[in-house]
């Protein structure tokens, strides 16, 4: 099957209704899929923070065709996992066949402010391994009571969809990696070239551990167009905040403090490395190409692109999608 290419939308760095324009656009411009983090705060200050299921309903409002789902929500604090198997049941609902579910173990960063005590890496993995099991029972009919972290008396799913949503795990670590084999429908991951392909390799593990196929391998990055490359690295630049690896794991939940640290550790070079940024089309073809070969069934490309957003989805619907699908450069001019 050929490589399929999700447009995420970053609910950290535009307003809401800004996103569902990049939505729509999106799909106009060939995306196969529509994707928004799921975050209670920014990476960064100044920044944005749109509740992401409410504003899923509405995407799934304003297209049409594409699949759309959270990239990724963290049943772990925030949400109970039995709400957020209520929650994909009503997308699905709505959107019938288009549905699909991103799940992580989440950051400090959002759960913290809410009243988390952050645990350590063994619980986060505990927890989403219980999370993943409940969402697919209630999603399967059952009727659930007891859990450790999550208690359920009865829980059950009154309205469900005639079929259930693809559950993507989020993994940052190999065991995290093994859990999305065994457990869901596909793996969700940077794309890293040094850490992704341990990862997919421990995802097929998991998936034979399991007795199944693989699924799906989504590998996420972040892309910046502008009509010159200084304007596009000044939109992206600020997303520095998301490279830091202990940002994710560890009791990190000050954007500010977030910001200031990533701005001493990581250099401007790292971040043009990081994120596919620049004014010419047929760079940004050559980047996602290097990034399939790393084994991904869908690329998730996320929308930095500050100084013209729709005209960044424009020149991806006119230039870099044709030119992926078709196996050809493309052209230099926008």
């Amino acid at each position: 099957m050929a490589t399929r290419y999700y447009l995420a939308c970053a609910h950290e760095q535009f307003r809401p209704d800004e996103l569902l324009q990049q939505a729509a656009a999106g799909e106009a411009a060939g995306f196969d899929g529509i994707c928004c983090s799921d975050h209670f705060q920014p990476w960064f200050e100044p920044g944005e923070s749109g509740q992401a299921w409410v504003w899923l309903g509405a995407a799934g409002a304003v297209t049409e065709r594409v699949a759309v789902g959270p990239a990724v929500t963290p049943p772990i604090h925030r949400y109970h996992p039995a709400l957020v198997a209520q929650m994909i049941a009503t997308l699905e609902v709505l959107n019938p066949g288009r549905a699909f579910l991103g799940v992580g173990s989440g950051e400090s960063l959002n759960e913290t402010p809410l009243g988390m005590d952050w645990p350590h890496a063994e619980e986060q993995l505990e927890r989403l391994e219980e999370a993943l099991l409940l969402i697919g029972r209630l999603l399967d009919g059952e009727r659930v009571t007891g859990g450790r972290y999550f208690p359920t008396d009865g829980a059950y799913l009154y309205t469900r969809p005639e079929r259930r949503p693809p559950i993507y795990v989020s993994a940052f670590n190999p065991e995290a990696a093994r859990l999305a084999g065994l457990l869901g429908d596909g793996l969700w991951t940077l794309a890293d070239p040094e850490q992704a392909p341990q990862l997919v390799e421990r995802y097929h593990e998991g998936c034979a551990e399991a007795g199944k196929e693989p699924g799906e391998v989504l590998l996420q990055t972040g892309f910046s167009w502008a009509r010159d490359d200084d304007a596009a690295f000044e939109a992206a630049e600020r997303w520095r905040a998301t490279m830091p690896p202990d940002f994710y794991v560890d009791d990190w939940h000050e954007p500010r403090l977030m910001e200031e640290e990533s701005r001493r550790r990581i250099t401007d070079d790292q971040v043009r490395e990081n994120f596919l940024i620049g004014s010419d089309p047929a760079e940004h073809v050559e980047r996602i190409r290097e990034l399939e070969q790393l084994g991904a069934t869908i690329v998730v490309l996320l929308n930095l692109s500050a100084a013209a957003p729709l005209d960044a989805i424009r020149v991806y619907g006119e230039q870099v999608l044709p030119a992926l699908r078709a196996g050809t450069g493309a052209r230099q001019s926008a």
